[in-house]
């Protein structure tokens, strides 16, 4: 358990100046929810199993360019990490080695910047370093949508209330509560895109304030994630002792 809790560490050090920015487009809720059911259906076409937490951290994992402009000084959000062409070379050696069981994985992490960030907000680099031209669904010409949108809420609670069901139906839930060490990736999250809302950062009052609903479904992974990691608390203590 010491080894995943210096990787989380680690990680952690990065994200914590990540996930405070991610609310500049679409919240985590839709972010988190669109990829694990973009995993679920993936994975049963594929006939592979997929880690689920893992889809889930992947789907905030290209805001990371922002950790990497705080330490040099570079502008580079929505460019290498929200690049198609950027993400198809990093993919490429997991995709030729483990093919198929590859897939999931690469959806989830491009669903944050192909749809989620296309449509809400825009701006994305996505051809660098061959083209830096911005592209969004604002570009291509059509309506700037805000992530206060109602249509932006709208969406993002569809999108929690299928994957809440296919959740169920599947019964993937079990997975968090499989006190699996892999679990431990969800602190990354709860501490850079799920606790923050409680404390009304980086807003000028808590989520739960002037969006409620979307309150609300940051209250429902953040217990789920919470619960996880309970969990395989739990476990590795019971096996100590």
């Amino acid at each position: 358990m010491d080894s995943y809790l210096v990787i989380i560490g680690y990680m952690l050090n990065s994200f914590v100046h990540v996930g405070l920015f991610c609310w500049l487009v679409m919240f985590a809720v839709g972010h988190m929810s669109l990829a694990y059911l973009l995993g679920a259906f993936s994975s049963k076409f594929l006939k592979v199993n997929p880690n689920i937490p893992a889809l889930m951290v992947l789907s905030i994992l290209p805001d990371i360019d922002i950790a990497i402009e705080t330490f040099t000084g570079l502008s580079l959000h929505r460019g290498p990490t929200h690049s198609m062409f950027f993400t198809l070379i990093i993919f490429a050696p997991f995709l030729i080695i483990y093919g198929k069981r590859t897939v999931p994985y690469f959806l989830a992490y491009v669903s944050h910047f192909l749809i989620g960030d296309f449509f809400i907000g825009g701006r994305l680099q996505l051809f660098w370093p061959l083209l830096k031209d911005n592209f969004g669904f604002f570009e291509a010409g059509f309506l700037y949508i805000n992530i206060y949108s109602i249509v932006n809420i709208a969406v993002e609670l569809s999108l929690l209330f299928v994957a809440i069901v296919v959740l169920a139906k599947t019964r993937d839930y079990h997975v968090f509560f499989s006190g699996n060490k892999s679990n431990l990736v969800l602190v990354i999250p709860i501490v850079t895109v799920l606790l923050p809302t409680f404390i009304g950062y980086p807003f000028s009052a808590p989520l739960f304030v002037f969006l409620p609903l979307i309150g609300l479904a940051h209250l429902f992974f953040l217990t789920l994630f919470g619960g996880s990691i309970l969990k395989v608390v739990y476990v590795s203590v019971k096996k100590r002792f």
